[in-house]
């Protein structure tokens, strides 16, 4: 999916377990230093990489920090694949798409941004995968998922009826852009019935970063997760769940946690 007037890298495919086809694309790999990994953007629920990473000014900060990018449009999302089978979207298959993109591209290890549902998606690459990540920053989410508390649920099932979105604003935003994109509320509900199990657990010894905005409703309970572990958590005044990802506070945090 290209935005126009930005510079959007090759689409490249790699292909998951179950035969589905992930796009994911890789920015500065030569241009970066080689002492550090590239980072691995992995978008929420109903967006993508471009929307995401790429028009917020995500990949361009990273890349002038002297990074290199690789950013996943997750099954189901931008110009991954959309599989309509029964159990397509568990959170496992997910975790295990990003372990297929990192051998595709051919990156061993790498330090990962994950924000909203992305952040779970990371996790269980965690649990797969542990030994290709070295840090991590979870942007937008806490330990209650927001897919689990039947709110989004209901947001889907007002679509497939037509009816006006009102109870979460930030929700309606969000699948309003994905309707946009091309993707239908019956997807929407099957992804999200599927994705609500996905929990947020990170390994003890893992070096953590949590991000934060001050008007998100979404990330309850990060403070005392963040406290829980011992890790920093950064919290952008006066920013909501969309907002933040334009927010240079969270650009500037991650890029000077991962160095």
């Amino acid at each position: 999916m290209s935005m126009p007037g930005l510079p959007v890298a090759p689409t490249l495919h790699a292909e998951a377990s179950d035969d589905v086809l992930i796009a994911y694309r890789v920015y500065g790999l030569d241009r970066a230093d080689a002492s550090h990994p590239p980072v691995l953007l992995v978008h929420g629920f109903a967006s993508n990489a471009a929307y995401t990473w790429l028009a917020t000014g995500w990949v361009r900060a990273l890349e002038q920090a002297g990074r290199a990018v690789v950013t996943v449009d997750l099954r189901g999302h931008g110009d991954s694949d959309r599989p309509t089978e029964a159990g397509s979207y568990r959170p496992s298959l997910l975790g295990e798409d990003l372990v297929a993109v990192l051998d595709s591209a051919g990156v061993d290890v790498v330090d990962v941004v994950g924000y909203s549902l992305g952040a779970r998606v990371v996790s269980v690459l965690l649990d797969v995968a542990p030994e290709r990540v070295r840090r991590v920053v979870i942007g937008g989410a806490g330990p209650t998922e927001l897919l689990a508390n039947g709110g989004l649920l209901a947001e889907i099932g007002s679509l497939m009826r037509r009816e006006e979105l009102g109870e979460h604003a930030v929700v309606g935003r969000v699948l309003g852009q994905a309707l946009l994109g091309g993707t239908t509320p019956e997807l929407l509900l099957a992804m999200a019935k599927e994705i609500a199990g996905a929990n947020l657990v990170l390994p003890p010894e893992l070096p953590v970063l949590f991000v934060a905005g001050e008007l998100d409703p979404v990330p309850l309970g990060v403070d005392e997760l963040a406290r829980e572990r011992g890790s920093e958590l950064v919290v952008i005044p006066g920013r909501d769940h969309v907002s933040s990802l334009t927010s240079r506070i969270f650009k500037d945090a991650a890029i000077g946690f991962f160095e």
